[in-house]
């Protein structure tokens, strides 16, 4: 096998592994700099909470019009988005704090999805909800995922100063403009609507995957923003790339294996990675006992 068969024959003679290049490589632009936010928020399982609980807006879209792109984008926005109201309204109102409320409502909602499914459905329908297919991506999703990316890069342009700030030091926020609250929650919905995008590919348990390992990874590389940004997009893009290419060979399924090499992405940077990966640290332990 020469290396072209094995690195780009696939995408040449396919156009479904090409749909899925694409889409992988527009959730990577979206989905990474989302997931990076997240991180720096230290709100990294908030990110797990929310793709749960965009399912009960997808299974009830599912039940009423089958697996319609429009239906279950809608359906997975809306509930994405009630909960997010939910979650703020019972933090403000209660003692509870936010990752408490939003766990809560995230079991409740995952729960719910799963039963309605279950019910109506079969389990063929669930795992595809669950789980989804990225070799299956048509234009339509295309154009979802791709619009829902650049819309997230446009968004996080334009308001890159306050949102960084209120990841920052979201009560300096607060006090200087009042305008906190408000990044916060137009922070959720982009965090929700590229959920949505991802969950149209790798369904609801594996669309968080690609948010958030390439952004956990990028933290042990630098602590510049910019350059986090660059690095996690980068290992986003690389392991949609390699992870179809791995499926395409190997003769498993996509998203599981795009998810697995964003995983093993994760574990060399702990490794290696020169701001805090472990072989640093010891050989920086060595230097300074020498």
């Amino acid at each position: 096998m020469s290396l072209y068969d094995l690195l780009w024959q696939p995408f040449a003679d396919f156009a479904f592994m090409r749909h899925a290049l694409i889409g992988c490589f527009a959730l990577a632009l979206g989905c990474a700099p989302i997931g990076l936010l997240l991180v720096l928020r230290r709100m990294s399982l908030m990110g797990d909470a929310m793709s749960h609980a965009i399912l009960p807006g997808a299974a009830i879209a599912f039940i009423a019009y089958g697996l319609s792109l429009v239906a279950l984008s809608i359906g997975g926005f809306i509930a994405g988005l009630v909960v997010v109201l939910l979650a703020g309204l019972v933090t403000r109102m209660t003692e509870l704090k936010e990752d408490a409320s939003f766990a809560a409502f995230y079991l409740l909602s995952l729960a719910t999805g799963v039963l309605l499914v279950s019910k109506w459905g079969s389990n063929v329908d669930l795992m595809h909800i669950l789980f989804g297919t990225v070799l299956a991506v048509d234009d339509a999703a295309l154009y979802l995922v791709a619009g829902i990316a650049t819309f997230t890069l446009l968004v996080l342009t334009i308001f890159y100063r306050p949102l960084v700030i209120e990841s920052f030091d979201p009560e300096f926020m607060r006090a200087t403009s009042g305008k906190g609250a408000i990044a916060h929650f137009a922070f959720l919905i982009l965090v929700v609507l590229n959920l949505v995008a991802g969950f149209q590919a790798l369904g609801t348990l594996m669309s968080v995957g690609l948010m958030m390992l390439p952004a956990t990874s990028a933290r042990l590389w630098t602590d510049n923003l910019p350059k986090l940004c660059l690095v996690a997009i980068s290992i986003a893009l690389i392991s949609g790339y390699t992870g179809l290419l791995i499926s395409y060979h190997g003769n498993l399924p996509s998203g599981p294996s795009i998810i697995l090499t964003a995983g093993l992405a994760y574990i060399g940077s702990l490794l290696i990675g020169t701001r805090g990966g472990m072989l640093w640290r010891l050989f920086r332990l060595r230097h300074l006992e020498g």
